[in-house]
């Protein structure tokens, strides 16, 4: 009897074994195949020339996305410069001092936030910066990828500052540091590389938002002129071109699609390697 459980119990463990095999292959084939057909399609478009030179007129063969791509630059870093201090200092604050009800409310707000649509958050950013400056502009986009970026660096950041040892803290307020002093000088730095990952994730995240950036930064078919005045990005000319009825612009769209994966990959990768010599 024994004999026929453990022979049942092994064929069992095979069988889900073989089951969870087949579904991460199938995730992984799946993630390769999209990877793959991108590089295909937008490969056979990406030159220098294309990096490099800007948008031609409708009709025209060639031309390349170098607005784009110095707009998503300045759009995503000036998020970041707005998002990441905001974050970072509301997850400090409820690792570290956050008790009762209005830290679990903060929490409570940061998750929803993290479910709420993007395009949401572009309507929200438009009513509050668009509609006032009667104008699309670079700052409005910035701001709009930023609140994406606020509840992501939070909850990053309460994470890895839980995850400093409780002695450490405790061996430093025993030496008599101030609360303040423990928490800026010791629990920081020790949680640091975590905390600048989750950056990083999070740049790359919203380095890929079309949605919010239609509402707000709206696109440019010329050079870069200021913070206050509608600019292209790559997610926002990708969409563009993707739709058109033109063949070389959807070419383009592929190269340019090719970019911004590229990106999002390096800056995924460079992440997981900054943060692997702290877990090991």
């Amino acid at each position: 009897m024994n004999d026929l459980v453990y022979a049942r119990r092994k064929k069992v463990n095979a069988l889900m074994f073989a089951l969870t095999a087949v579904c991460a292959t199938l995730a992984s084939g799946t993630l390769l195949a999209i990877l793959g057909y991108i590089a295909w399609k937008g490969g056979s478009s990406l030159s220098w020339s294309f990096l490099v030179n800007l948008p031609k007129p409708v009709g025209e063969h060639g031309g390349g996305i170098a607005n784009a791509i110095v707009g998503s630059a300045k759009v995503v870093g000036l998020a970041g410069v707005l998002g990441i201090p905001v974050g970072v200092s509301a997850g400090v604050y409820l690792a570290e001092y956050g008790r009762g009800k209005y830290a679990f409310s903060v929490r409570y707000a940061a998750d929803i936030m993290n479910g709420v649509p993007s395009i949401v958050v572009g309507l929200f950013a438009y009513a509050l910066i668009v509609h006032p400056m009667k104008k699309f502009s670079a700052l409005s986009g910035s701001v709009a990828l930023a609140f994406i970026m606020v509840p992501i660096v939070l909850r990053n950041t309460e994470e890895f500052l839980r995850l400093v040892p409780g002695t450490i803290r405790e061996a430093a307020l025993a030496l008599g540091v101030p609360r303040w002093k423990v928490t800026l000088f010791v629990i920081l730095p020790t949680a640091g590389r975590g905390i600048m990952t989750g950056a990083l994730l999070a740049l790359a995240r919203v380095a890929g938002e079309t949605a919010p950036l239609i509402f707000t930064a709206f696109g440019n078919r010329f050079a870069d002129n200021g913070w206050l005045n509608p600019i292209a990005t790559l997610p926002h000319t990708i969409y563009t071109y993707a739709i058109s009825p033109y063949e070389d612009w959807h070419n383009q769209a592929w190269a340019a699609a090719l970019i911004l994966m590229a990106f999002v990959l390096v800056v995924n990768v460079t992440a997981r390697l900054w943060l692997r010599p702290r877990l090991t």
